[in-house]
């Protein structure tokens, strides 16, 4: 019997031309080769045997040695390319949605309201890989039990396609540095969760406007604020990194690696060209009160990967006018950081997440220090 579904991929990979059904009786290997292949599997017997045979081929994927690059690009360039081959062979394993959001296979979980709150609602079946129904799930379960943030003394609730602030390093520099004199507005630039807005107005700034573009980043960030009893103090906006009109303090925290993303979850790690870095460098000093600060938040991860030159930062910074007041740093404390056996340990090792503090010329009563380079 002929039956049809619409695809969905978040990653936007194309359909596969060929699938064929697998069932408990599939093995592994199988599996491995035609998934390999370019042949998709459309699961059609008990959900937590499909769970197992995923990490079976999971296994398989990382079996084969990690090659060595000569340089920490080449390293990272063959590590984005294992990655990207990873992730297309354990997409090819599918399973199919029926309308509503139901998923009928023996011992499947109840879907239904976290499959809503990444898609919205349906009315026509579906496929889509069980790798990305798993990234559905599990970010359904963060959304309910929450990140806890220690700076802001509360948990923030990720929603699915939003980056989880599960760096803290980088809060805890903006708890720490002085706001300018007589802050009264501030703008996040690129809210995501809101996790900075909401700090922004722990530490007791009156009129915050939260910005960004992606939508789901917006639903975000509004029931993070609403949860957290702001909405007084922090409005969220849809904007093209600026709203309208000048602030005391802008923060942005912008992705740290110039390269390109291969996943929409992904433009909150990658930034093509430094495209937003540089936008929100040029645009700043039009933004900004007198007196104002812009604080700029950057890991140097790129610089020792060989993606960007050690004075990239500063130059872009004295092209856009702008001079540096201060600039302080701390180690990162993820799991990553200290695990030999993470990709791009050697990177990792040296790594520091910056907070640089910027203003115009003859604009602000701070000293200004020499930075270090980054």
């Amino acid at each position: 019997m002929l039956r049809s579904a619409n695809w969905r991929s978040e990653s936007g990979a194309p359909a596969p031309k060929r699938i064929v059904l697998a069932d408990d009786a599939t093995r592994a290997d199988v599996a491995w080769r035609l998934a390999c292949e370019g042949t998709a599997l459309l699961w059609q017997g008990d959900f937590q045997n499909a769970r197992l045979l995923l990490q079976a081929i999971a296994r398989r994927c990382d079996r084969k040695p990690r090659k060595q690059g000569s340089t920490p690009l080449e390293d990272f360039n063959l590590h984005r390319q294992a990655q990207a081959h990873r992730a297309r062979i354990l997409a090819m394993l599918l399973v199919h949605i029926e309308a509503g959001h139901e998923l009928t296979l023996k011992r499947a979980p109840d879907i239904a309201k976290a499959c809503e709150e990444a898609y919205g609602a349906t009315t026509e079946p579906y496929l889509c890989s069980l790798r990305e129904l798993q990234g559905v799930i599990g970010a359904h379960e963060w959304r309910k039990k929450g990140v806890f943030i220690r700076s802001i003394d509360s948990p923030i609730f990720p929603h699915y396609g939003v980056f989880s602030p599960i760096r803290g390093e980088y809060l805890e520099l903006i708890a720490a540095t002085p706001l300018p004199e007589n802050t009264e507005k501030a703008f996040d630039i690129g809210t995501g969760t809101g996790v900075i807005a909401a700090l922004l107005a722990r530490r007791g700034i009156p009129n915050i406007i939260a910005t960004d573009l992606d939508e789901r980043a917006l639903a975000c960030a509004t029931e993070n604020i609403r949860r957290l009893g702001l909405e007084k103090t922090v409005c969220v906006e849809r904007a093209d990194l600026f709203p309208e009109g000048t602030a005391d303090l802008i923060v942005c925290n912008p992705p740290w690696i110039p390269a390109r993303p291969s996943s929409p979850i992904e433009y909150a790690v990658y930034d093509p060209d430094s495209r937003m870095l540089l936008s929100f460098l040029n645009r700043l000093a039009d933004h900004l009160n007198p007196r104002g600060e812009g604080w700029l938040i950057l890991s140097d991860l790129a610089v020792h990967l060989g993606l960007r030159d050690r004075h990239a930062v500063t130059a872009a910074i004295e092209a856009a006018g702008l001079i540096v007041l201060d600039r302080s740093e701390a180690k990162p404390t993820h799991a990553k950081a200290s695990d030999p056996d993470a990709s791009l340990h050697q990177a990792r090792l040296k790594e520091r997440t910056s907070l640089w503090r910027l203003g115009v010329p003859g604009g602000s009563r701070h000293t200004r220090r020499q930075p270090t380079t980054a």
